[in-house]
């Protein structure tokens, strides 16, 4: 019986590398074949427009974080006399410096990234084991299960009753208002549902021949081989909890500790007064001053606080990329 799950596993890797094998020779043959082709005028213009738009078009999304950024590491005078345009001047890294020495900042950069991880965590376990259970036949009332999760998906009660929901559960002012809501996607479920369908049911016919369990399966099965389905719903997991702050809004409004970053951003883009909250309890008066010298108007302050809510994101995305077309189009092929 091991045997045959070696096997079965086997057939299945060399599938794969027999796809990236054939995608490998086309190219090849593309790239072979084009020798003597001579190219006309027609051919000569398209790549000519089609460069010129991506790389436009390339320019025109990084172009507002450079902006950002060049801004957050210039003269504070400079910008705020709106000076910095496209090359930074008058290197300043101060802005950072005093921004970290702000509690209510690292108070909230803590809460976001503590409920990042722990809710991105739970949410990819649980999306991975419910994905797997609705796979099953054996599950009671696996139909009716599944499509109660599907029609979630197309109904909301509505601001006002979601608050009063998470008021009677006691999850205003508690940071598990954060992590609990969460944990069940109903969307990444159906892409491990999809995903997991994929997969040579060989693998665990063998295995229960073996005496292995539904959860040894799952374990040491299943959860290895949907790595690309998993770390694809993790980014979007990941770039939700760090991106929200509506819940933070209207959850912690007597919890101010609780604040996430994106919800202390939206604070201080919407009142420029809000400045002043950087000098609240935990920043002595020396602190208090050199921030207010260091950002002689909002426009300093804000620029900081949204490179430093950017910058996180933009060092994992690329990391990850490489799992997200892999991920959703095997998980996205079967309904």
């Amino acid at each position: 019986m091991a045997e045959m799950k070696k096997s079965a596993l086997s057939d299945w890797k060399a599938r794969k590398a027999g796809e990236k094998s054939e995608e490998k020779a086309e190219k090849q043959y593309y790239k072979t074949h084009k020798v003597g082709y001579k190219r006309t005028a027609g051919d000569v213009i398209f790549d000519v427009l089609n460069y010129t738009f991506f790389i436009t078009f390339t320019i025109i999304c990084i172009f507002p974080f450079y902006y950002l950024f060049i801004n957050t590491i210039s003269d504070n005078e400079l910008v705020s006399k709106g000076l910095i345009n496209f090359i930074p001047r008058g290197l300043n890294i101060n802005n950072y410096i005093n921004l970290i020495k702000a509690n209510e900042i690292g108070q909230a950069f803590l809460v976001t990234i503590s409920r990042t991880l722990l809710g991105t965590v739970l949410m990819v376990a649980a999306s991975a084991f419910v994905g797997y259970l609705v796979t099953k036949q054996q599950m009671w009332k696996r139909k009716f299960w599944y499509r109660f999760l599907v029609v979630t998906m197309y109904f909301n009660a509505g601001t006002i009753p979601w608050y009063l929901n998470m008021s009677m559960l006691g999850l205003t002012n508690n940071f598990m208002a954060y992590i609990i809501p969460g944990i069940v996607a109903p969307y990444n479920i159906i892409l491990v549902k999809t995903y997991i369908e994929s997969i040579p049911a060989e693998l665990e016919e063998s295995a229960f021949m073996d005496g292995a369990s539904y959860w040894t399966i799952f374990r040491k099965i299943i959860w290895p081989l949907c790595t690309p389905i998993l770390a694809t719903i993790a980014i979007f997991g990941a770039v939700g909890h760090w991106n929200s702050f509506t819940d933070s809004l209207i959850l912690m409004q007597d919890a101010s500790n609780l604040f996430t970053l994106q919800h202390r951003l939206y604070l201080y883009l919407n009142t420029s007064s809000n400045i002043g909250a950087l000098m609240n309890s935990g920043v002595s008066s020396s602190v208090g001053e050199t921030l207010m010298q260091s950002a002689l108007n909002a426009k300093v302050i804000k620029y900081t606080i949204s490179m430093v809510s950017i910058i996180p994101i933009l060092m994992v995305y690329p990391f990850m990329q490489r799992y997200f077309v892999k991920g959703i189009m095997l998980g996205a092929v079967k309904g």
